[in-house]
């Protein structure tokens, strides 16, 4: 491997939704000679539209995107899945001499393609929109205080805040009746050669103005023909249990299509439901390291200048 490439900064854009991520990553990957690599967990979905703010083609200026409308919505596409296919996409970039921007919200995909995993067990696909409306309901301190009866070693090593992991040791061990410390035990997790390359460019917006620009995203996704896009996807044979359906902007109002909410509550609280994963997304943020923290949304040119400086340091420090 050419050991330029392979030391070569790799830079994640991320933050909550609304946040500007594509804005950003765009003007880096125009400056820098670079390719977008999506890793957004519903994205990946061919069908699934209006909920998901997938750049439309002519607004890509012509820089590649690639993993996006990549498996049917039918399919269970893991982390892992994704880890894989990133490998072989940034690999391709790197033999071109061009630089891959990794951009989107779902923080466990970037930590698949850092981290290699131990040998897990079969996980139960009903556990985790259990355990996360668990979490809506009571807080992510609640999820903490479970793990802490089931795996209090591994309870001990994660703060009540970092939801994502919380999650995934509770969905081990009510999968497999072994606590996740005892998996990591027999096969320890290792860094693979991606984690000491990437580095986080983290949005974060003035809240309110965030959370307006959230309300005002869903009231536009209705007008757009959200509750169309489901029906049509229901009547092709996509099942309302889709691992797709459990993504925000489309679990509510499955929902109501299945008479469990009114649409009036769908829409708030899918306003709700995104106002609070945006809150989880930096403090997942906050626990990795190597981020870089912009204080506005990615189309402020302000932020945009901010980021260029920075990686331009960044790739000379590299080149030293």
């Amino acid at each position: 491997m050419n050991p330029a490439i392979s030391t070569s900064p790799l830079i994640a854009v991320v933050g909550p939704t609304a946040s500007g991520k594509s804005d950003l990553s765009i003007a880096l990957a125009e400056r820098f000679n670079g390719e977008i690599v999506n890793c957004d967990s519903v994205q990946v979905y061919r069908g699934i539209y209006i909920a998901t703010a997938k750049v439309p083609v002519e607004e890509q200026r012509g820089i590649p995107h690639h993993l996006i409308d990549i498996v049917d919505p039918t399919v269970k596409f893991t982390a892992v899945d994704w880890a894989k296919k990133a490998r072989e996409v940034i690999a391709e970039i790197d033999a071109r001499g061009k630089h891959a921007f990794l951009v989107g919200g779902t923080g466990f995909y970037l930590r698949a393609l850092t981290t290699r995993f131990f040998e897990s067990p079969e996980i139960d696909d009903s556990l985790r929109p259990r355990l996360q409306e668990i979490m809506q309901k009571h807080g992510a301190g609640h999820l903490h205080k479970m793990l802490k009866r089931v795996d209090p070693k591994l309870a001990a090593k994660f703060p009540p805040k970092d939801w994502s992991r919380v999650t995934r040791a509770l969905e081990v061990y009510f999968s497999s009746s072994t606590p996740l410390s005892v998996w990591q035990e027999r096969s320890p997790e290792v860094p693979t050669e991606y984690a000491a390359r990437l580095h986080y460019f983290v949005l974060a917006p003035p809240r309110e103005e965030l959370y307006e620009r959230i309300n005002s995203r869903v009231e536009t996704m209705i007008k757009n023909g959200l509750l169309e896009e489901i029906q049509n996807l229901i009547a092709s044979g996509v099942p309302h249990t889709a691992k797709a359906f459990n993504a925000h902007g489309y679990k509510r109002f499955v929902e109501y299509m299945m008479g469990k909410r009114t649409l009036e509550s769908a829409i708030e609280q899918m306003k709700l439901d995104t106002r609070h994963y945006a809150k989880r997304q930096w403090s997942w943020w906050r626990a990795q390291k190597n981020t870089f923290w912009f204080e506005g949304f990615g189309f402020d040119e302000g932020v945009i200048e901010e980021a260029r400086r920075l990686l331009r340091r960044k790739m000379l420090d590299a080149r030293c």
